[in-house]
Order: C-alpha cells, then structure tokens, then sequence
C-alpha cells in the first residue's frame, strides 16, 4: 500500500512537495528525496491523499528528525520573516535518536557573592518571565547572567547564552567553564564538524547543560530549556543579513514563551524596543570603584596638536590607550580636487577605500581591487586627494610620531581569525601594545585591562547617516567605548566631534537619551510602528525599476499601508546590480505581512524590522 506524504525541501525556495512511501513515516521525518534527478533532503510535514499525477519514491529515511515543537517555530520564521519553510527548517540542528545516559545532578555554586545591587537586580529577575538588565559597562551583568544560569541547571533544567559576535565567545568560554566546567559547550560557525557532532551527542545524553555562542545556538537541539540569555541585545548581528533575515534577540523571546522559559536581554546601551517594551532593572555605576572625566574637542577627524599631547599625556603615565573609527583601511576616499569626483569601484556605486600597504583601492562590498591610480579617470588631473581617515592611517601617523611606542591596528583588516584576536587582546592586555586602533570592534565587550583613555574619532560619520537609528548607534557606541576607560581606577574619555551639545547632553546617562529618542519617534519610527523594507536587485537597470513600479503599484492597493519611500537604494549597486528600495509602515503587522508574503512571487528581496537601510 502505497502512503503520500507533503514534504518540504531543506534550504528550498519551493513550496512543499508530495512524495510517495511504501512505509507509514511520522511528521517531523527527515527523508531522502530527489528532485531534478538530483538527491535532496526533506522534512515530513503531513500525510496526504493520493494526488492526480504520479509521484516520486522516498528514498529512505535518516536517523534525525525534527520534534514538532521544532516545526512550529519554523513555521513562524517562515510566515514572519518571509522565506519558505524549507528554509527556515535549515536554520534548525535536528534532534537525534539516542540513548538517555541522564544528568549529572551535582549542585554547582556560583563563585561570586553579588553587591546589593546585582543581588536585587538578581530578585527582580527572579520575578519576571522577560527581563531588561539595563546595565552599565564594567556594572557585573556577567556575575548575574552565571548566577541565573547556575539556578536554572541546579533545577534541573538547560539554558542558552548568546553572544553577538564569535569574537566574544573565547574570554566568555573562559568565564562560564570556570563555574560550569564541561557542562557547557562554545557553539559558532568556526567550531568543527566533528566538533559540532560531539555537541550534538552530548545536549542529546544530557552531559551539557549551557550552551554559550552566537544567534546559531538558537537553533539546537535543546531539551527541557529553562533560560536564554542575550547579551548586547542591541548589537545588530543578532540580525541575519540572508534570508530568513530573522532577529535572533526576538526570536528568543519568542521562543523562551512557547517553551515556558525565562529570558533576560542584557546590555549597557539596550535597543529603543527592549527599554519600551520589557521590565526592565537599572544596574548604574561599575562593579569596581571608577572615576571618569570626558574631553571634547570639537574638530573633524585627524590627529590634532591637542588629542596628540592627550595621548602623550596617558602614555607618560605608562597607562594604555585604544583609539576608536568607525572606518578601516587608510582613507576612506580618494577625491580629484580639480572635478570633485571620488574614485568608485566600477561594480558598486561606493568609493574605494586606500590601502597604502598593498598600494591598493579596494571596494569593501564586492571586494574588487584595483592600483592606486595616479591621475583621475575622469579630467585625468593629477590633483588628487584623500579624505575620511580610517584605522591604518591613524596607526601610521601614531608611529611617525611616538616611533618608541607598539601601535597595534584591530579592525577586520587585521583580525580573520579568532586565534590573532587573541593574540592581539593578550598583547595589549599583557603591556605589549601601548595603544590599540580599531573600529566598532573595540565596542564588542572584549575583555580589556586598566585603559586610561578612550579616544573616539569620527562618530559624526554615524551620527549624519541617513537613517533614522543614526542617533541611536551613535551615541550607544559613543558610550560603549567610552565604559572601556578607567573601569578599575580613573579613566579619561576624549571625543573628537562636530556635535558637541548632542553627545555631552547624553554622555554618561544613556536612559535620558533613550526617553528623549522615545519622543522623536513617536507614532513614525519603531518602536512604536512596523516597517518592511523590499529591496529590488538587478542587472539591468531598467528592469530593477520596472520591479519597483510593480511593488509600488501593489503596496498602494494595501489601504493601511504607509509608502515611507521608494526609489534607488542609498548605495545604488552592488556587485554589478543595480538597486532599488521602497520602505513602508503600519500600525497593522497583519496588513504589513499579507503585503510582504504578496511581493514573495515577485524578484525581490523581504526584509521585515529592517536595520540597514542602504
């Protein structure tokens, strides 16, 4: 007797496919199919009646498969953030078939003895199902996190803890193994297959009780899940730039509710939606004893008499430095002074960024690379020149000018490895390196030792993007760097900015700025409204805009649709594509999303709660 089953395809665009079975198969089967002539494999969604037309045989059936919880949380990417279900189930580790070798019930103490404040920050989680622990850098969230992770195991129960960045996870392992020792497991996507294999086994067993890593440690196969943690829940790459674009931080909120789990979203600088949204408990101050002074200097970004003799001022005092850009490589653009033109990458409409080190431009997006030219390829002058200064220029200039001291560069430039990050943070915190230059790296939580200045440069760059969060990153990352000074003794923070008033306003008390930003977006921008962002990508030129055309058209037959904006992309091509955007709002997510799921016949990209915008 012949059985029919709808199956979906695993990282498959299409919709679910029936397929035919001598054998009954349960839902949540992992099978092998073939499609095309081409072996594929799948997930059991349903049984089915027998189709009019023939259909093709399962193959066979493997050991994993997806428990039903699994495929309803699948499910819910797929609808919300517009991608089929084939993949969004790609996103999930399958469970496996195994023995249950059961738990090792030993109590674990936590080895710290909280303050006052961390112990009622501690009590008022204890109470709430979803919590904000609004912390201040250096304020102990991490003694707190392991103090909520150790009762949650000690009930018996297993916990998630995720990271921002794969960067962060070898100091944090370090911590969390201290106190958990082999009950916990690192998870990213530069841990090996094998060693993924052995992860696996072990969460199956019941040998490990945490897992620690970046958003992809979301998505295992955790059983009897008690806790997700979240730290810097502000940091953008919990948001996933490929499709499913899903956020990682909602998704776990999501997901700690359906497992009746309890999660804590922790950060120094929260996103706007978690402050409005969440209860939250305000950690002020530092664990250790600080004082803090703020210099400001308002200039464009360069090296000044005044921020020179600032530097020599801490280095006097054998303190250490870092230096913060937002931008990497020498000069972010090289300008003919004689036609006004920037040399573009002939494949993105971007400048070229200098490399002076391997006496190149290269486009940071296509990564195409060309010879520093001599003449511009416009009016050919030979008057050219460079502007918006980035990390490998400060660094030059540093050493022309303290040549006795060890300048060290920390941008993606220079760290492609975990194992030269560590190099690079041991150095500078073993007195190695006597200051350290880099861009948004240096804000990630790295673990850094006794800094006595924090310089930051070139902020005015993220605080006149064209983007309506610009405030908002600006003056988090302002905070976020300037917390890396004098957290255990005195610290001096000098901010180089054309936006004095704003950033001085604000400095030193983020929720001020958070209840000002809540009134400047009121019924316009998130939190407090939802937007969708449809981008249109293609070769040709004419047909991208034809697309556009039709999703105007289209949005416009949508009554409570807002069109925010339509029209070429801020950065206008990519990769030799051409791109387009149309940014819409509504009150109503039901409307927003039948809209998006309309567009999905369309060649266009969907991307609900966007944070890029170029």
């Amino acid at each position: 007797m012949k059985h029919y089953f709808l199956i979906s395809l695993l990282s498959s665009p299409l919709s679910p496919l029936t397929y035919e079975s001598e054998y009954e198969l349960k839902v949540g089967n992992i099978v092998e199919v073939t499609l095309n002539k081409k072996s594929r494999l799948g997930v059991v969604l349903s049984k089915t009646s027998k189709p009019e037309f023939d259909c093709e045989e399962i193959l066979s059936v493997k050991e994993e498969f997806y428990a039903e919880k699994t495929l309803l949380l699948a499910k819910f990417i797929s609808d919300y953030y517009v991608s089929s279900l084939g993949d969004a189930l790609k996103l999930f580790v399958p469970y496996k078939k195994c023995k249950d070798y059961g738990r090792d019930n030993q109590t674990i103490r936590s080895p710290f003895v909280l303050s006052k404040q961390q112990e009622k920050a501690f009590e008022f989680i204890s109470h709430h199902e979803r919590s904000l622990l609004f912390g201040d850098t250096g304020s102990g969230k991490t003694e707190i996190y392991i103090q909520c992770i150790t009762e949650v195991i000690n009930r018996g129960k297993n916990a998630i803890f995720l990271m921002p960045e794969i960067g962060l996870t070898p100091q944090m392992k370090k911590r969390l193994v201290s106190v958990f020792g082999d009950r916990v497991a690192i998870w990213h996507s530069k841990v090996t297959k094998s060693k993924k294999e052995t992860i696996i086994n072990d969460l199956c067993s019941g040998k490990i009780s945490l897992i620690a890593g970046t958003r992809s440690a979301l998505f295992l196969p955790v059983t009897n899940l008690g806790l997700i943690i979240v730290d810097e829940e502000h940091d953008d790459s919990y948001k996933s730039g490929q499709r499913p674009r899903y956020n990682a931080r909602d998704f776990a909120l999501l997901y700690a509710k359906r497992e009746n789990a309890k999660v804590i979203l922790g950060s120094a600088t929260p996103s706007l939606g978690s402050y409005k949204n969440l209860p939250r408990f305000r950690l002020s101050g530092t664990y250790f004893d600080t004082k803090k002074a703020y210099v400001y200097e308002n200039s464009i970004s360069e090296l000044t008499p005044a921020l020179i003799e600032k530097i020599k001022e801490h280095l006097d005092k054998k303190e250490k430095i870092i230096v913060f850009l937002p931008t990497r490589a020498n000069f972010k653009y090289l300008t003919c002074f004689d036609c006004g033109a920037h040399i573009t990458c002939p494949h993105c409409s971007v400048g070229m960024s200098l490399h002076s080190d391997k006496n190149a431009l290269m486009c940071h997006y296509c990564h195409f690379t060309q010879r520093i030219p001599q003449v511009c390829p416009t009016c050919k002058s030979t008057n050219l020149h460079t502007n918006r200064i980035g990390t490998a220029q400060i660094v030059s200039q540093l050493k022309e000018v303290f040549d006795d001291k060890i300048i060290g560069k920390f941008d993606r430039d220079e760290v492609k490895t975990i194992k030269k990050l560590n190099t690079i943070l041991k150095d500078f915190n073993d007195g190695l390196t006597d200051i350290l230059v880099g861009t948004q790296m240096l804000s990630k939580g790295h673990d850094y030792h006794s800094i006595g200045l924090s310089v930051i440069m070139g902020i005015d760059a993220i605080l006149n993007m064209p983007d309506f969060r610009a405030r908002e990153k600006g003056i988090a990352l302002v905070h976020q760097i300037a917390g890396r000074a004098g957290r255990a003794g005195e610290g001096e923070v000098y901010i180089q900015t054309q936006n004095v008033e704003l950033i001085q306003k604000f400095m030193g008390d983020y929720e001020s700025f958070l209840k000002d930003e809540l009134r400047y977006r009121k019924e316009i921008y998130p939190p407090f409204i939802k937007l969708l962002k449809i981008l249109i990508s293609h070769k040709n030129d004419e047909k991208a805009s034809m697309i556009l055309s039709k999703v105007v058209k289209l949005a416009r037959t949508f009554p409570k649709l807002e069109i925010v904006g339509e029209g070429r992309a801020n950065i206008e091509k990519i990769a030799g594509k051409y791109r387009y955007n149309i940014l819409l709002r509504s009150h109503n997510i039901k409307e927003l999303l039948n809209f998006a799921h309309t567009c999905k016949q369309l060649p266009v990209e969907i991307d609900i709660d966007p944070l890029s915008f170029s």
